[in-house]
């Protein structure tokens, strides 16, 4: 008989009392993240440097211990069941948390304390990000703090793959496999170059800033702070031209530089990066969140000290 013909047969036998309120088997949530990455059991037994039917079996043993099917059979492919799709949703978190804990454990057993990493997206400049985590030096003077500025999806990978502690955005969702909190709100200015025809103005109204088109870092519907743009632009009366701006790891303000078009951001109102840009302040201007986002199920430190904010 074929592993095959052994999965086929296995799929209409299950005993769905047997195991019932069984704890998940940590190990083999890890080969059935494999088994979905691959949808094909003889690719995933490769990954993982085991045999077909050792794979089939420890994905038989999961099935009976949570008393459900995770998978529908079709062909050479192995599909989820919508019980298979929400083990899959969360099992990257459940094992990026268990992963964490045993790294915290054995890093407090030698007394190590390593780097707490913030990532931000180019929405929020360093001056913002320094701001956000002074809270975390003045309570843990001897912590070493990494700022690392990344787009979301990049920020997203970090939180799970652990190389990010806390992440930082202009948003207000919160993720399905992550944990997040608005933690504060900055006031909405324009940048212009030097020269520019609004460079003058003391200030100025979002439907004059965005008649001139707006450069963003994300496409709409990819980022929540460009959606926030486009819609107070909208509410203005006006429907922005917008620009994807790519380039990674300079200021916001940078933007701007070399073209006439207009950067919403929240750096403060005057010169910025030697003259070349002029920051301007807005009539009634839309207050703009920050939110942090970091792995649930984890314990941090310096994340509950950043959390609480100035005073803590």
């Amino acid at each position: 008989m074929t592993n095959t013909d052994n999965w086929s047969n296995h799929k209409h036998s299950l005993s769905f009392k047997r195991g019932a309120g069984a704890p998940l088997d940590l190990h083999r949530l890890a080969q059935f993240v494999a088994v979905t990455d691959h949808e094909n059991l003889t690719e995933a037994a490769d990954q993982l440097r085991l045999t077909q039917q050792a794979l089939s079996s420890a994905m038989r043993q999961l099935e009976k211990s949570l008393g459900v099917e995770l998978f529908d059979r079709r062909g050479r492919r192995l599909v989820l069941t919508e019980a298979g799709r929400r083990l899959r949703q969360g099992a990257p978190v459940v094992l990026a948390a268990v992963a964490g804990l045993a790294d915290a454990t054995r890093q407090t057993a030698h007394g190590r304390q390593p780097p707490f990493v913030v990532g931000h997206s180019p929405a929020i400049s360093a001056e913002e990000v320094f701001a956000v985590v002074e809270p975390v030096r003045t309570a843990l003077p001897d912590l070493s703090v990494t700022a690392r500025q990344m787009f979301v999806d990049e920020m997203h990978r970090g939180l799970l793959d652990r190389s990010v502690d806390v992440g930082l955005r202009r948003g207000a969702t919160t993720p399905p496999d992550l944990a997040a909190a608005v933690i504060g709100y900055d006031e909405l200015r324009v940048a212009v170059r030097a020269g520019h025809p609004l460079a003058e103005q003391e200030r100025l109204t979002i439907a004059d800033a965005a008649a001139y088109g707006l450069v963003v870092w994300a496409p709409p519907t990819f980022s929540f702070y460009t959606d926030f743009l486009v819609a107070a632009c909208r509410r203005a009366g006006v429907e922005p031209s917008l620009t994807v701006h790519s380039m990674q790891g300079t200021p916001p303000a940078a933007a701007v530089i070399g073209n006439d078009l207009v950067a919403f951001l929240t750096t403060p109102a005057g010169p910025a990066l030697g003259g070349r840009v002029q920051v301007l302040a807005l009539t009634d201007p839309p207050m703009v969140p920050i939110q942090a986002l970091w792995l649930p199920h984890t314990i941090s430190e310096p994340r509950t000290v950043l959390l609480a904010g100035p005073g803590t």
